[in-house]
């Protein structure tokens, strides 16, 4: 690779970005104004409906907490979910095993649930912890973050190509002594550090109007958001390889992130949906970004327990820049 080709590619493409101040403003605005609508329009005392953890057989549950309005939720971790109680994102949690229970002593929710458990029959022991509050606001803004990345990357480096493509650039620039991987290198490069630094840019701007709750390393933030626009990025050459039709391209970049932005957790918790769905959603770079940052934000979370998602996300990047490289035509 030719460092000097490389940085004289990276540097135009920077100065392309910048000059742009309709998509500069778009990808600065819009999540700051998702972020903002969510945090008022959600404000209060937040939804009816009561969460009940399970842990041990579900199928055991008693008929009271079976009820409509009661969602039942099994979990495999106890430490786990009593960290959510401590949250108040689950409103009881019940061991079936050692026939104990567990509720927020500030929790209205959680109080209604426990008087409903005893009412009949010999009640469980009682423990109760303490926390503050999850806002829904809280647990969105890592979901919106990583939709933000998404379409950045997706369109910023997919749909980018291809209009150079059509317009003749990439059959210029392949007289030129430039190879395919300094080209590529670049691209994915220059679209990295802006995410990156507009991302930060954002999230900092709305953590002063709103104060996000942060329990974990900021570091470890970044290196989820560095590592996930990376990932994202390298999907995004797949459908930049060798399209040369723009609208086709924004067909099959909407195709690709709808899905993910429906079905890897960014609006709503898939804590109860059916298993198939939970599976296909570990097929998305998105779910594996938004499960890994409200993981650092929410529950304080450290590289061992987030690894999981790193590794998954630098395999992604892997085996998307080997197929966009191999598929790469100039023409």
């Amino acid at each position: 690779m030719n460092l000097r080709r490389f940085l004289a590619v990276f540097a135009a493409r920077n100065r392309e970005f910048l000059r742009d101040r309709m998509a500069l403003a778009w990808n600065v605005v819009l999540p700051v104004l998702i972020v903002i609508g969510f945090a008022f329009a959600f404000t209060g005392d937040g939804k009816a409906l009561f969460k009940v953890g399970v842990y041990g057989d579900a199928g055991t549950t008693p008929a009271l907490l079976r009820m409509k309005h009661i969602q039942i939720i099994p979990v495999a971790r106890l430490d786990a979910a009593i960290t959510k109680v401590q949250r108040h994102q689950l409103d009881l949690l019940l061991d079936r095993e050692k026939g104990r229970y567990w509720i927020n002593d500030t929790s209205a929710n959680g109080y209604i649930l426990a008087r409903l458990l005893t009412s009949r029959g010999p009640a469980p022991e009682r423990q109760t912890v303490s926390g503050a509050p999850i806002r829904y606001v809280d647990w969105l803004i890592p979901g919106v973050l990583g939709m933000n990345v998404m379409f950045s990357s997706l369109f910023g480096v997919g749909y980018v190509i291809v209009r150079y493509r059509k317009n003749g650039v990439l059959k210029r620039l392949m007289a030129t002594p430039l190879t395919p991987l300094e080209f590529l290198s670049a691209q994915v490069l220059s679209r990295l550090w802006l995410i990156v630094l507009v991302t930060s840019l954002v999230y900092t701007g709305t953590n002063l109007l709103v104060g996000f709750r942060m329990y974990g390393s900021y570091l470890t933030l970044l290196l989820v958001l560095v590592v996930g626009t990376l990932s994202m990025i390298s999907l995004g050459l797949i459908v930049a390889a060798r399209m040369s039709n723009e609208e086709a391209a924004n067909g099959l970049l909407n195709l690709i992130s709808w899905p993910m932005m429906l079905l890897s957790g960014v609006w709503f918790s898939l804590e109860g949906s059916p298993a198939i769905v939970r599976q296909a959603a570990q097929l998305l770079p998105l779910t594996h970004i938004t499960e890994a940052a409200r993981a650092v934000m929410i529950d304080g979370a450290g590289l061992a327990q987030i690894g999981w998602h790193l590794a998954v996300l630098l395999a992604m990047s892997v085996l998307f820049l080997a197929v966009g490289a191999r598929w790469f035509r100039w023409e």
